[in-house]
């Protein structure tokens, strides 16, 4: 689920914040958004196939990184952050269940789509599916370093996250549309989740 992307991306930055604390915000930042941004195939094309690279994402951001390396400029760390990021996302879903309506059925075995050899890898469902209790967990726990770390600067980004993840994980089996395989729009998708959720209490 998006909030536990997020705290993922987050923790990937750690080692950036405490190297450079200067570049904190900055990387911080684009880590969450670059964990978050192969999701906008939920609105537009096929969820964890349209956007989701698991191969094809980490050639940038390897470079993006041994430039970042080489010029340790705050607009080029950022960048480097934001791709590998980018990059860990599809990896991150690979762990976890497959993508259909029902991912707690496992009745399908599509993890990611791979647009190098243009087939569907196996998810390991180490997390038994998007939105499941030990997704929640990975989030929190990936939560506490970036915390330690980033100190309050990210504390309302963590405890937004984690509240959502909590609500989603409450309604998750009574919204399957959001687990991206019945395409709907992105802002649907929010109305959706928030209606499930009041009328959940």
């Amino acid at each position: 689920m998006a909030p536990t992307h997020a705290m993922v991306g987050l923790l990937l930055a750690t080692p950036v914040a405490i190297v450079a604390p200067e570049l904190a915000p900055s990387v911080a930042a684009a880590a969450v958004l670059g964990s978050l941004a192969p999701d906008l195939d939920m609105a537009v094309g096929t969820h964890r196939r349209t956007f989701h690279l698991p191969l094809l994402a980490w050639p940038p951001a390897l470079v993006a990184a041994g430039i970042a390396l080489a010029r340790p400029t705050p607009w080029l760390v950022a960048s480097a952050v934001f791709l590998l990021t980018v990059a860990v996302h599809p990896l991150c879903d690979l762990l976890g269940g497959s993508s259909e309506p029902h991912p707690w059925l496992a009745r399908t075995n599509r993890g990611v789509y791979s647009h190098v050899g243009r087939r569907w890898i196996e998810p390991r469902r180490l997390v038994r599916y998007d939105g499941s209790p030990g997704d929640l967990a990975v989030a929190a726990l990936a939560a506490v370093p970036a915390l330690v770390v980033f100190g309050p600067s990210v504390e309302p980004v963590v405890v937004a996250a984690l509240v959502v993840g909590t609500g989603y994980v409450v309604v998750r089996k009574r919204v399957p549309q959001l687990s991206g395989r019945i395409p709907i729009p992105g802002p649907l998708a929010v109305l959706v989740w928030v209606v499930a959720f009041v009328r959940s209490r």
